[in-house]
């Protein structure tokens, strides 16, 4: 089990009456449990939390007037996330995913997997099924990308990644998920935080459904997936933006961290691993 403090400071300059939507609390999942979690809203306004999707993601409302608006969240989160041997880990057919796993082979928004299909079978095709397929694809994002903060915009999808290489951390998931819905394996988008990122940032990474398990991959290599704390899933990121907003109001400065609680009886840092790893 590993012990990550988490969180994050967020600062808006609100021009006129504004509606926010946070997701920036972390999930609780058989694998994440949080404790000593706190939300603290400057000024105070009133609070309305609710869950979306069929994974539950925590998302925070609450309507602002104009004012300087800061929104502070810290938990502890306990990771004891299920370790598999890859080779061990086999794809799941079609008509063995449970219905909640198939609308992850869709396309989607950023995720245009039917474009990108030709592609993927000629590029990953003649692979040997299963985890080590998916390891692929992240390696081949990984090895074709340029990691270049400011390269991409909110409207870049996954075939302007494909054709620039260059992007950021959901540009690359983006087109790791869009590559493994190509070849019938269904894959999202997560967000969530990240020990030891530099910079320090909300991170976004990805699942892919193997073997009846949802699994962790960062094809940027910035993070150990063990060091992963989820904030939510969906279809890419659109559906888990850490704001969306209705009004008039600009974010002035953000601060992320997650910080790993050292054991003294245990070796410091997050160890190297390369096994398959599931929180979900």
């Amino acid at each position: 089990m590993s012990l990550i403090n988490v969180g994050s400071i967020l600062t808006y300059e609100v021009r006129q009456q504004t509606v926010f939507l946070f997701q920036i609390s972390s999930s609780t999942t058989s694998h994440q449990q949080v404790s000593l979690e706190t939300l603290e809203i400057a000024p105070h306004v009133p609070v309305e939390n609710f869950a979306v999707g069929f994974d539950g993601n925590r998302l925070q409302r609450i309507i602002v007037e104009p004012c300087q608006l800061q929104v502070t969240y810290k938990a502890t989160v306990a990771l004891t996330p299920g370790v598999d041997q890859p080779e061990h880990v086999e794809e799941t057919t079609t008509s063995l995913m449970p219905p909640d796993v198939l609308t992850y082979l869709n396309p989607s928004r950023y995720c245009e997997s039917d474009l990108l299909a030709r592609f993927a079978f000629e590029e990953f095709g003649g692979l040997q099924p299963g985890f080590s397929r998916v390891q692929a694809v992240c390696n081949w994002v990984y090895e074709h990308l340029d990691y270049t903060p400011g390269s991409t915009t909110g409207t870049t999808t996954a075939a302007d990644v494909l054709l620039q290489r260059t992007g950021v951390c959901r540009d690359y998931s983006h087109l790791a998920i869009t590559l493994c819905r190509g070849l019938g394996i269904p894959a999202r988008y997560v967000a969530g935080y990240a020990v030891n990122l530099f910079p320090p940032d909300f991170h976004g990474f990805f699942e892919a459904f193997l073997g009846g398990h949802w699994y962790l991959f960062d094809p940027t290599r910035l993070a150990f997936v063990d060091g992963l704390v989820r904030i939510g899933v969906g279809r890419d990121a659109a559906d888990v933006s850490f704001a969306t907003l209705n009004g008039n109001a600009v974010l002035t400065s953000k601060s992320v961290w997650a910080n790993q609680v050292v054991d003294p009886n245990s070796p410091d840092g997050m160890p190297v691993n390369l096994q398959a790893i599931t929180t979900a």
